[in-house]
């Protein structure tokens, strides 16, 4: 499979692993402190991303600049702000390519919270389990709040925020290892949909990761007192680079269509100001099991994501733990892992975890769920997610 590219902290200064509740014995999302100290700033021209204040006009580099001409944008209108102008009628040939320069300060807490969930819902009728590809839906598990501080019980978790022609958006995602890189990892790991429209539309615009959003779980009412380092205790990863798979970009839909089985996609982030590691910076970094193991060996699995719909508002961090079947939108297509769990949308893209040999690793990615919000399916992560991660890191990890 050929992998479809697009171009493109901060305080607690000491440092302590912890572990995350558990599957089975221990599910550990481990995690150190934040950074001690505030790092310089990036320089704007070391990586195709731009730079300004959010009500400044931001400095588009030229290679940047000539991909955005190239596609029919004006970029001093875009540099002015246009970056939020869509055309819908005109947005699926204009994404194509995907341009994602830092704007820095535009992603603010009232932002953040203002954006709406990336929801895939499917229906009874949508699923093949009666054509003897599936088994039986799972009970409904109920979603388990994360403890607090996340920074110290799950700090690889984040959000995903980007802009759709319909608006602000969310997901989640995971911070993940880089094979190639060591201790030194820039990728994160989340879902096709969070990244590209599929089959109907292109990339989104001003893709973000923040691991650990909110730290400590604050509720709606009490976000306004929450200082930056709370809601972003690592700070903005903005993505100067994403890989999603073929099929969900020829396939995908609304509902997952053909493209939901392969809705998977890895990241590339640069911080939007500082210039250590995304896995430095948080201290954690997950493995990716690509076996995609039977689940008949696999006696439970772990999703961790922030849900956004009712009744949940994207604000605190859940888990189910399950143990997972199987699921399919058709016979043609490769089953789905599925588990019992009520988490709504934007908890998509958050990763599903399992423990090997005392190891917990990520094993698929939150991608469907029913209307009735009883259970979530991910993909099964094969050699063609491997091939696409192997790309991501051996062609951008050094950057």
């Amino acid at each position: 499979m050929r992998s479809t590219r697009t171009p493109a902290a901060h305080p607690h200064g000491r440092r302590r692993t912890l572990l995350a509740a558990g599957l089975v014995t221990a599910l550990a999302l481990t995690a150190t402190a934040c950074n001690g100290s505030d790092e310089a700033k990036a320089d704007a021209t070391a990586s195709p991303t731009a730079t300004g204040s959010g009500d400044d006009k931001a400095q588009i580099p030229a290679d940047i600049a000539d991909k955005l001409q190239k596609h029919g944008v004006d970029v001093d209108k875009w540099a002015d702000g246009g970056w939020q102008d869509w055309d819908k009628d005109k947005w699926l040939s204009a994404a194509k390519d995907f341009v994602n320069p830092v704007i820095e300060g535009l992603w603010k807490p009232a932002r953040m919270q203002s954006a709406q969930e990336a929801n895939k819902t499917v229906t009874t009728k949508d699923a093949a389990a009666d054509q003897g590809v599936g088994d039986p839906a799972p009970t409904a598990v109920k979603a388990e709040a994360e403890k607090t501080p996340y920074h110290e019980n799950a700090a690889p978790v984040g959000k995903v925020f980007f802009d759709s022609p319909e608006g602000a958006m969310v997901c989640s995602g995971t911070v993940v290892k880089d094979v190639n890189h060591p201790g030194k990892s820039n990728l994160v790991w989340t879902a096709g949909h969070c990244v590209h429209a599929g089959g109907d539309g292109g990339w989104y615009r001003n893709l973000v990761f923040v691991p650990a959003y909110n730290d400590l779980g604050r509720t709606e009412d009490r976000l306004g007192d929450a200082s930056a380092s709370e809601i972003a205790p690592y700070g903005n990863w903005w993505a100067d680079w994403a890989s999603t798979s073929n099929e969900w970009i020829a396939g995908g839909s609304d509902t997952g269509g053909a493209g939901a089985a392969y809705d998977y996609a890895v990241l590339h982030v640069t911080p939007e100001q500082g210039s250590k590691s995304l896995e430095e910076t948080v201290g954690a970094a997950l493995d990716v099991d690509f076996s995609a193991p039977s689940v008949t060996e696999v006696a439970s699995m772990g999703a961790w994501g922030y849900p956004a719909a009712p009744p949940y508002n994207g604000l605190k961090m859940f888990k189910c733990l399950d143990r997972p079947g199987r699921f399919s939108l058709d016979p043609s297509l490769p089953t789905m892992y599925r588990i019992g769990c009520t988490m709504t949308g934007g908890s998509s893209g958050g990763g599903w975890f399992r423990v090997v040999d005392g190891r917990t690793e990520l094993v698929s990615n939150t991608s469907i769920g029913p209307a009735d919000n009883s259970w979530l399916a991910g993909p099964q992560l094969g050699q063609e997610a491997e091939a696409l991660y192997e790309n991501m890191s051996r062609t951008y990890g050094g950057r």
